[in-house]
């Protein structure tokens, strides 16, 4: 009977890594699915302004035609834009986007007639509205990463989940923050 005790011990010690093996693995496929979720909200409201992009320009087109370097640039990032693989190249996109639409609306300041058009005004509205949700968007992927990372990276899972397939997440990060400190407007 002597023996019963370390068997037991060792049969306790087992079941208790087992369950915490499972719970790690189940929390990290939660987050995991968490985090793609969470990017796949970022791609939808990115193609959403994208396709208000084309609009924006023909509005603006109307009256600035002879700003032909403006349209282009945007058409560039819209291209950027919708080509992007992942949060670095996102990033990048969403850099050059921001860029782009600010120089855009800095033309149609130029333009009463424009400023004064409903559908010009319809599109802005669009867009400033998809901007606040990018942003939104862009922050619960952000914490989602978050959780996912450091879930990764503590002691003890460092030392197994690798070995799972789980590897950590890149933020959604912009190289110029200023460049998306606020959505591009018109004042009036």
């Amino acid at each position: 009977m002597e023996w019963l005790i370390p068997v037991i011990i060792v049969v306790a010690l087992v079941v208790i890594a087992g369950i915490y093996l499972w719970a790690t693995y189940n929390s990290l496929v939660t987050l995991n699915v968490r985090v793609d979720e969470a990017w796949s909200d970022i791609t939808v409201q990115l193609k959403r302004r994208a396709d208000l992009i084309p609009n924006l320009i023909e509005a603006v087109k109307g009256y600035a035609a002879h700003e032909k370097a403006v349209f282009e640039n945007v058409t560039r990032a819209r291209a950027e834009t919708l080509q992007a693989q992942g949060p670095a190249e996102a990033g990048a996109a969403e850099n050059h986007m921001q860029q782009a639409l600010k120089s855009i609306f800095a033309v149609a300041e130029a333009y009463p007639q424009l400023q004064a058009s409903q559908n010009f005004l319809q599109l802005q509205a669009e867009l400033v509205d998809t901007e606040d949700k990018i942003q939104a968007s862009r922050r619960f992927y952000n914490g989602g990463v978050r959780e996912l990372n450091t879930k990764i990276k503590v002691f003890p899972n460092t030392l197994f989940v690798r070995g799972l397939g789980f590897h950590e997440r890149d933020f959604f990060e912009v190289t110029e923050p200023a460049a998306i400190a606020e959505p591009p407007r018109v004042q009036f």
